[in-house]
């Protein structure tokens, strides 16, 4: 395994989730307005086709209904289509920039990482794309796990150096 002080920035940050299609573009601060818009939408999808349930979660981690795993298997087919096509066609972003996909390598912690994922969401009925969507609807509880997730996300940037990738 290579030591990470070695790699170039670019390689460091292509072997990991850190985003490396990261604009150069300067807008003003009007111009993200539009992701605004969109999370709004996507919370009232969220909220209208149930997968912000505790109940729904609760009925997808006890196999009582496969609402949850046909909107999830739903989701990974657009993904897979989606890069499917970004690749082929070598599709850009709106503003001409050319979009980067680095294969990744599989490593165990991706499984620990997972299955504590899973662990968490099982338990307290939240993962992180629908936290704001419930707490937006009232579930106020739910501020328990968004604080959770947050300080499980700063551990791991405190020990990242120290974990094995």
């Amino acid at each position: 395994m290579q030591n990470i002080e070695t790699n170039t920035d670019f390689e460091v940050r292509s072997l990991d989730a850190i985003c490396i299609n990261e604009s150069k573009l300067q807008h003003r601060w009007y111009h993200n307005i539009k992701y605004l818009i969109v999370g709004l939408l996507f919370g009232i999808v969220f909220v209208k086709a149930e997968v912000i349930s505790w109940f729904r979660i609760q009925e997808m981690f006890r196999l009582q209904s496969f609402h949850m795993y046909g909107i999830i298997g739903s989701a990974v087919l657009v993904g897979m289509v989606s890069v499917f096509l970004i690749k082929k066609f070598k599709i850009k972003t709106i503003y001409g920039e050319q979009i980067v996909l680095s294969p990744k390598k599989f490593n165990k912690g991706q499984i620990y990482g997972g299955l504590l994922f899973g662990f968490g969401w099982a338990l307290t009925g939240a993962c992180p794309g629908p936290l704001f969507a419930q707490i937006g609807t009232g579930a106020t509880v739910i501020m328990a796990s968004l604080l959770s997730a947050i300080a499980g996300t700063w551990v791991y940037g405190w020990l990242r150096d120290k974990l094995p990738h």
